[in-house]
């Protein structure tokens, strides 16, 4: 199963904003390329973007929980 890993350790983030909807949410299709989050570090933004396609993404990090390099974020189906 392929997984998205996070680039960088710091604050992942599913959308831009609290008010802004998420991304991708749980059960989308992801395509190469597709923004699926943000990861924070040191109040610098950095968008998470997937190097794989699947039609089933199924987050494993939750909203605004810090994550180290290489964890994984989501699954694809």
């Amino acid at each position: 199963m392929p997984q998205i890993l996070s680039p960088l350790p710091g604050t992942f983030y599913r959308s831009a904003s609290p008010d802004k909807p998420p991304y991708k949410a749980d059960g989308d299709a992801v395509a190469v390329g597709d923004v699926i989050g943000l990861v924070e570090v040191m109040k610098s933004f950095h968008e998470v973007r997937s190097e794989v396609a699947g039609a089933n993404v199924r987050f494993v990090a939750d909203n605004e929980e810090p994550v180290m390099a290489g964890a994984p974020l989501a699954d694809l189906d």
